[in-house]
């Protein structure tokens, strides 16, 4: 059989347009006319004034995190429930991830236990420097009430919203809520650049430097003359060539990966045990992965490994929620507040094929294959 991916590249048709403009006018060089052009894409779709795009995600939050002074000794408070990506880059500055558990509704960063992290780092002598929220699997993450205990506290916050290009929270595009804004083009996101990420803001000095940041630092001298350290983590203009292209149908992409979530709930929302992440009433998600959650006690002994591996031996690939960061090996000595919902996603959670050039036979294969495991 054919296999079924999680998550896989889906073109649009016109991404090689731009890529042969830059062919034909050898702008084969870091920056050009594409990489210009992706960044204004990018403001006029999110209303952001600015924006840069990058070699990845997680350089992004690296410079988000240069640019607000994150130093040795600090502390940056980041979601638990996320992908690695998150929390490395404060390693990267020498500084201390404090762990924060999610809430039941989204999945995404508990605003209470945020409250009470910052206020028992604030008696231990430590203000934290900033706040990373993900909004997972493209589900808005609740804002407005972490924009608050941010606000509160005087705390800046550095959205991650790599998984939620097309997510809005109220009317809101996700990743404008924050000081800084975090995008992720990687193969397997709702447009890819083939790897590629974008740091955006309101303020245009802080772009302006990440920019400089981004390309090693040089000075504006004729000679080569550094100042500061700098970073090779500009995209080039043959990468935002592919992304100007992407962008053309980012709407398509995310009415295909809600429609991929309705169809398992059709289809699967009657096994027993089975539930999936309800959209809360004000957000709009783009269902970048459709996720469920296996309750063994409900499914008479199911398990989300079970139906992981029932997919696996038909070609098909499926893959667990993401491991906690505060039981991660790496980050095994990093504070951590809140209870056991992460945990507990975790172990019940799978992400299902998800991809928004799945065919209807697909979905229905991933479904039957499910569905085979209860009979």
């Amino acid at each position: 059989m054919n296999k079924i991916w999680l998550s896989s590249p889906h073109m649009g048709g016109t991404e090689l347009k731009y890529v042969n403009e830059a062919f034909d006018t050898n702008w084969i060089a870091p920056l050009g006319p594409n990489v210009n052009g992706f960044e204004s894409d990018l403001q006029d779709y999110l209303d952001i004034k600015h924006a840069a795009v990058l070699s990845s995600g997680t350089a992004a939050i690296h410079l988000a995190l240069i640019l607000l002074n994150v130093g040795y000794g600090d502390e940056v408070i980041c979601q638990s429930f996320t992908f690695s990506a998150s929390a490395n880059p404060i390693v990267y500055q020498g500084a201390t991830p404090v762990f924060v558990d999610s809430e039941p509704d989204t999945w995404n960063m508990c605003p209470k236990q945020l409250r009470l992290a910052i206020e028992d780092r604030l008696l231990k002598g430590k203000k934290p420097k900033a706040i990373i929220p993900v909004h997972l699997y493209g589900m808005p993450a609740k804002m407005k009430e972490i924009a608050q205990v941010a606000q509160e506290f005087d705390i800046p916050i550095i959205e991650d919203a790599a998984e939620a290009l097309g997510s809005k929270y109220g009317d809101q595009c996700c990743g404008t809520f924050g000081k800084f804004g975090i995008l992720s083009f990687n193969g397997n996101k709702i447009i890819t650049t083939s790897g590629g990420g974008a740091l955006i803001s309101n303020e245009r000095s802080l772009i302006e430097k990440a920019r400089f940041l981004s390309t090693q630092a040089r000075d504006s001298a004729p000679h080569y003359q550094h100042s500061v350290i700098g970073y090779n983590y500009r995209m080039s203009n043959v990468a935002a060539g592919i992304g100007r292209g992407q962008m053309e149908v980012l709407n398509h992409h995310v009415d295909k990966r809600r429609g991929v979530h309705l169809y398992y709930e059709k289809a699967l929302s009657n096994l027993t045990g089975v539930r999936f992440l309800s959209e809360p009433s004000g957000s709009f998600s783009n269902r970048w992965l459709t996720c469920i959650l296996v309750d063994p006690q409900k499914t008479g002994g199911i398990t989300r490994e079970h139906i992981r591996l029932q997919l696996e031996s038909e070609n098909i690939e499926s893959r667990p929620l993401w491991k906690p960061m505060h039981l991660q090996p790496v980050f095994a000595d990093a504070p951590y507040y809140g209870e056991t919902l992460a945990e507990t996603l975790f172990q019940n959670g799978l992400c299902l094929p998800s991809g928004s050039n799945l065919s209807s036979q697909d979905l229905d294969r991933v479904s039957q294959s499910i569905v085979s495991l209860f009979r």
